[in-house]
């Protein structure tokens, strides 16, 4: 690991090096691929200088052990129990930055949220939930903007898709995939009785035009629309809804939301490069299933990922055992606590598939 670490550094100095020549900077192209390499080990070097400068200290602590001096000797008694402890520590966090780094971490993401079992209530945690997930990204000074919706007259969603973007996105949101239940009393349930409801969230890293490769001409299907809203009732009187079909996959993407055909057609090509990144992703990580044992859970959105309990105002998720009785506070977007927790559970099960190997 030392020698690994030592090659980083090393590359590390240079790339610093590098993007101090006047040439390299002219060069936009690649001082922004040199800027990207920089910022993926600006934590990792530190630790390893860190920890090199530890493993000095306990070295010369330890050779004072061996001291006629007996001063010389409690000092270094003393001091090499915290010295380890540290090293240990840091030992364990440079293994986990040294893991190999999801390439999609990086990119702004689509969230796509859906009612599923439960009726208008699941309609209504759905609305919930994205209003907790704006909160969440609005307080990470992340942009999120609405792509489409489909709205209910009680003022839930049947399903509403936003793109968010900001600084890694989808690393802090991949996790929130999967089917979310719910256990509250009904506004329109007379007898108080508790029913439980699913929504299904689907996070996908937004996919750029060179990773998704589309012929519009052959691949699309595009069909214009007159846009209509909850009821029934028209939201506008111009044929501006855009269904698309992208014909190789059977996907269909519908945007209404804007009164611009021209604006629809944009954000539908968007979420469909999204879908179709996502899809790829997921077929090359099945086809790597085997080999690939860091890959920790199946990703698969049927899997009920986390339950909140309105009566106790208790919220579960299950993949990590962690129980909290803040729901309220949760549904304002105060998110870090789950988020945070799932990701180094996730990065300590990778850590440990990764020493196995």
């Amino acid at each position: 690991m030392l020698d690994k670490l030592a090659k980083i550094e090393d590359r590390y100095e240079q790339i610093e090096q590098k993007l101090c020549d006047p040439k390299v900077i002219a060069d936009r192209e690649q001082f922004t691929k040199l800027s990207r390499e920089r910022a993926e080990l600006e934590d990792l070097v530190p630790a390893y200088r860190t920890f090199k400068k530890l493993l000095a200290d306990i070295e010369e602590y330890e050779e004072s052990l061996e001291s006629d001096d007996p001063e010389l000797v409690e000092l270094a008694e003393m001091e090499l129990p915290e010295l380890r402890a540290q090293r240990a520590e840091l030992e364990g966090r440079i293994k986990i930055l040294l893991l190999p780094k999801d390439p999609n971490d990086g990119k702004n993401a689509m969230l796509e949220v859906r009612a599923g079992t439960g009726g208008e209530e699941a309609s209504l945690f759905a609305a919930d939930l994205f209003r907790m997930y704006t909160r969440f990204a609005e307080g990470k000074g992340w942009k999120v903007e609405m792509m489409s919706s489909n709205a209910t007259d009680s003022g839930g969603f049947k399903e509403v898709i936003a793109s968010i973007s900001g600084k890694e996105v989808f690393s802090h949101m991949k996790y929130e995939s999967g089917v979310h239940r719910v256990q509250r009393v009904p506004v329109t349930e007379s007898q108080g009785r508790i029913h439980t409801s699913a929504v299904t969230v689907a996070v996908l890293p937004e996919a750029e035009d060179v990773e998704v490769d589309i012929d519009e001409d052959r691949d699309l299907r595009i069909d214009v629309m007159r846009a209509s809203g909850p009821g029934g009732q028209c939201v506008n009187t111009t044929d501006s809804a855009v269904r698309i079909t992208h014909l190789p996959s059977g996907l269909v993407v519908v945007c209404q939301d804007e009164k611009s055909q021209h604006k629809n057609r944009a954000k539908a090509m968007k979420i469909l490069r999204a879908r179709l990144y996502d899809k790829m992703l997921a077929e090359q990580h099945a086809e790597r299933a085997a080999a690939r044992r860091n890959q920790v859970g199946s990703g698969d959105r049927s899997e009920r990922i986390r339950t909140y309990n309105f009566p106790q105002g208790r919220v579960t998720d299950h993949r990590v055992g962690l129980t909290v009785h803040r729901l309220p506070e949760l549904l304002e977007g105060n998110l870090d606590e789950f988020v945070s927790s799932i990701r180094a559970h996730f990065q300590a099960e990778a850590l440990k598939a990764s020493e196995s190997d």
